[in-house]
């Protein structure tokens, strides 16, 4: 069984109170995993279809099958997607509860703005 971070009711927004450390911990493998331009293209290729299989993915970049795989482990192990082996390829899917966590936590709350007249 590989080493997975597990997405749990985290935080209010950055905008709204300081995090407590152990929620800081939840979140950072996952903005650190999105840090990488490969990992990030891949979440967005996988983010926008229901699920995708690896041998789509892998066409895509300029960059080896154990490389891809190895980006798509730090994504999987960050809680951002699970995957499922079917005959002799995998196939991935966004983790929707990491997503909303993220998205909550980077919610900026609407504030009324003066107006110059």
């Amino acid at each position: 069984m590989s080493k997975q971070a597990v997405p749990v009711a985290c935080c209010a927004p950055l905008a709204v109170r300081p995090m407590e450390a152990d929620q800081a911990a939840v979140v950072a493998p996952m903005f650190k995993a999105l840090g990488d331009p490969v990992r990030l293209r891949l979440m967005s290729m996988i983010a926008s279809v229901p699920e995708m299989c690896v041998c789509d993915l892998t066409p895509a970049f300029d960059l080896s099958g154990p490389t891809i795989s190895h980006h798509l482990k730090v994504l999987r192990e960050a809680g951002l997607v699970d995957s499922e082996r079917r005959g002799t390829w995998v196939w991935y899917r966004v983790r929707p509860e990491a997503f909303r966590q993220l998205g909550a936590l980077l919610d900026l709350p609407t504030t009324t703005a003066p107006v110059d007249a």
